[in-house]
C-alpha cells in the first residue's frame, strides 16, 4: 500500500490540478436584543477576531454606515415583510436598492442580497412572492450597474426538503419544485449566484438523540454512517444534511449551482427538553466545524467544492422568542465577552482549543480515522488524511508528500515500525503529518487539496505514534 510512486507527470495531474481552494467563515451578526454594543464596537470586535465576512438580517444605516472602509464583505437582507411590495411594483425594488444598496457601495463591501429568509416556512406565506421579488431587486442591480457586483439569493431551511436521509435520497418538498424551486434555480444559474441553505444538524439531533450520536453531530471521533444509497461513509451530520441538499440539487439537474451555508451553530443554553445544548457541546459543534471549514476540501458528495459558512450567531439576543435556545447561539455575551473560546481563523488553528467560559475544556477531535485518544500538549496540532476523498487522490498526495514534499515515509514501508495498519489513510496520515511538522505546521501545510485536515489530538494508528516536530 505504501509503494511510492514519484512521477512528477501524475503529480502534476492528480494532486496540484486537484488542489481545492480553502473554505471561509463568516459570522450572522443578529440584533434582536436591547443590550448590544454600538455598530462601531461591533465592527471593531469582528476585525479582532478575524472575521472579515457578516450576515444581516436587515440594512441599518447605522450598521452598514459603521462597516464602511473596514474590508469587512457584508450579506444584508430584504426582510419578508416587504416581499409582496417588491415583488409587485418594480419601482418599489428601485427604491430599495438606492436607498439600502447603492447608498453604501462601494465604501461598505456589500457582497450579496438575502432576498427574504427562510421564506418556505414563513407562517405569513410569502412564497409565492419569493421569486419575483428576487427578479425585481436583480434589475435594479443592473440598473443601478451593481449586479456583477452583488449576488441575490434567498436563505432556504432545511425544511424545504422532502428527503434528507440517507444524504442520497434527497429532495425538495414536491409541491414547492415548479412554483419556486426551479425558477429560483434558473434565476441563481443566470445571474452565477449561489444556493443559500440554513444546517442545523442541532435541531435533527435534540429530536432524535436516541438514534442520532452526539460524537457523529459534533464532528467528533465516531464510526460513521454510510448511505446505502451512494455508498459513502459519513462521520458528521452536517455533511450528511448538506450533501441531502446537493442530492436534490442533482435531482433537479443544478449540479452546477454552488452553495453557501448562510446559517449553522449551536445553543450554549437550552431548555430541559432541548438535549445537547450546552457551552461544552456548542465550543465541541462550532470549533471543530471551523476547523472542518478552514483546513479545506468538501463533503464526500462534492470533496473539491469548498465549504463557505456563516455561523450563528455574533450574539446572545435578549429578546428573541421562542424556547431558551433561541437566545444563546451567541459566540459572544452582549458585554463582547466571549461564551466559549474557540479558533475563529486559519491562523488560530495552530494553537488553538475549544474552552467554554467556564474552564472545562472540549478537546476537538478528528472527524475522521481510526484514532485513540492520548494527552495533547498544548498548542500541538498534527495533519491527518480526509478518508472521504477516495483512494486515488490519497494515494496521489501520499506521493507527494513522500517525494517532491520531502516527508520522512521510511517508517511506513513494508516491515518498517509504522507499516501496520496497512490502509491507505494510515499511510497517508503519517505521510500528511510528517510534512505539516517539517513545514513548522504552516498555513496551507495541511491541505493536499482536501485530502487532509489539522486536528487537535494526536492521531494514533494501530502502535505508531506520530511525531510533533522536527
Amino acid at each position: 500500500m505504501a509503494t511510492l510512486r514519484f512521477s512528477y507527470f501524475l503529480l502534476l495531474l492528480s494532486v496540484l490540478s486537484a488542489f481545492a481552494e480553502d473554505g471561509s467563515i463568516g459570522i450572522n451578526y443578529g440584533r434582536i436584543a436591547n443590550n448590544l454594543p454600538e455598530p462601531s464596537k461591533v465592527v471593531q470586535l469582528l476585525k479582532a477576531q478575524g472575521l472579515n465576512r457578516v450576515k444581516l438580517y436587515d440594512t441599518s444605516s447605522e450598521v452598514l454606515t459603521a462597516l464602511a472602509n473596514s474590508d469587512i464583505s457584508v450579506t444584508v437582507a430584504l426582510p419578508n415583510e416587504l416581499l409582496s411590495s417588491t415583488a409587485a411594483d418594480q419601482s418599489v425594488a428601485d427604491k430599495w436598492v438606492e436607498a439600502n444598496i447603492s447608498k453604501f457601495y462601494p465604501a461598505t463591501k456589500i457582497e450579496a442580497i438575502a432576498v427574504g429568509n427562510e421564506v418556505f416556512a414563513d407562517p405569513n406565506n410569502t412564497t409565492k412572492f419569493l421569486v419575483p421579488a428576487m427578479k425585481n431587486i436583480h434589475a435594479s442591480l443592473v440598473k443601478y450597474k451593481l449586479d456583477s457586483a452583488i449576488k441575490i439569493s434567498s436563505p432556504v431551511a432545511l425544511s424545504a426538503l422532502q428527503s434528507s436521509y440517507p444524504s442520497s435520497s434527497g429532495s425538495f418538498k414536491a409541491e414547492l419544485v415548479e412554483p419556486v424551486i426551479k425558477p429560483m434555480l434558473d434565476l441563481l444559474r443566470q445571474t452565477e449566484s449561489y444556493f443559500m441553505v440554513n444546517v442545523y444538524p442541532f435541531f435533527a439531533y435534540t429530536a432524535n438523540s436516541d438514534q442520532i450520536s452526539l460524537d457523529y453531530t459534533l464532528f467528533k471521533q465516531n464510526s460513521g454512517v454510510v448511505d446505502s444509497g451512494n455508498g459513502l461513509r459519513y462521520n458528521n451530520l452536517f455533511d450528511a444534511q448538506l450533501d441531502a441538499v446537493f442530492a436534490a440539487l442533482s435531482a433537479l439537474k443544478y449540479n452546477d449551482v454552488k452553495i453557501v451555508v448562510t446559517e449553522t451553530g449551536w445553543p450554549s443554553v437550552g431548555d430541559t427538553n432541548e438535549i445537547g445544548a450546552s457551552q461544552a457541546n456548542a465550543a465541541s459543534y462550532n470549533g471543530n466545524l471551523v476547523s472542518r471549514v478552514l483546513t479545506g476540501g468538501g463533503t464526500p458528495l462534492r470533496p473539491q467544492e469548498p465549504l463557505n459558512v456563516f455561523l450563528f450567531a455574533l450574539f446572545n439576543e435578549n429578546q428573541k422568542s421562542g424556547p431558551t435556545s433561541e437566545r444563546n447561539y451567541g459566540l459572544f455575551y452582549p458585554s463582547e465577552q466571549k461564551v466559549y473560546d474557540i479558533p475563529l481563523t486559519e491562523a488560530e488553528l495552530g494553537s488553538s482549543q475549544s474552552t467554554p467560559s467556564n474552564g472545562s475544556k472540549s478537546q476537538q477531535v478528528p472527524a475522521t480515522g481510526d484514532m485513540s485518544e492520548t494527552s495533547v500538549p498544548s498548542g500541538q496540532t498534527w495533519c491527518v488524511a480526509n478518508g472521504n476523498v477516495g483512494e486515488e487522490k490519497l494515494q496521489a498526495a501520499l506521493d507527494y508528500a513522500c517525494g517532491e514534499g520531502g516527508a520522512d515515509c521510511r517508517p511506513i514501508q513494508t516491515d518498517a515500525t509504522c507499516y501496520n495498519p496497512d490502509t491507505i489513510v494510515a499511510h497517508a496520515s503519517y505521510a500528511f503529518n510528517s510534512y505539516y511538522q517539517k513545514n513548522s505546521r504552516g498555513a496551507g501545510s495541511c491541505d493536499f487539496g482536501g485530502a487532509a485536515y489539522v486536528v487537535t489530538q494526536p492521531p494514533r494508528f494501530g502502535t505508531c505514534k506520530f511525531p510533533t516536530g522536527y
